[in-house]
């Protein structure tokens, strides 16, 4: 069957009606894909984000772990009158 297609002031007359069901369905899909690009960049640079924020709060982690076993061995050594010497591999 035949169909006539309005485009705003436009007119296209004589198009299968499986063209414009065709043409429809792929411009629907082409347009959701789009659609699902925009947002899984947008999600991919969100994620990018946090990412480089977990590593930061590692390291910060890090660091304050050394400092208290820093602390912890300060500690002993003033509770011990300085006798002891650190016997901790890990130690800094």
């Amino acid at each position: 069957m035949l169909v006539s297609v309005n485009f705003g002031s436009f007119i296209i007359y004589g198009i299968p009606l499986f063209y414009v069901i065709i043409g429809s369905t792929l411009f629907g899909l082409i347009l959701s894909y789009l659609v699902h690009l925009v947002n899984s960049i947008s999600t991919s640079f969100t994620l990018r984000g946090k990412n480089n924020q977990i590593k930061k709060e590692k390291e910060e982690v890090l660091e304050l772990t050394k400092r208290i076993h820093q602390l912890e061995l300060e500690n002993e050594k003033q509770k011990n009158g300085d006798v002891l010497t650190p016997t901790d591999s890990n130690a800094l």
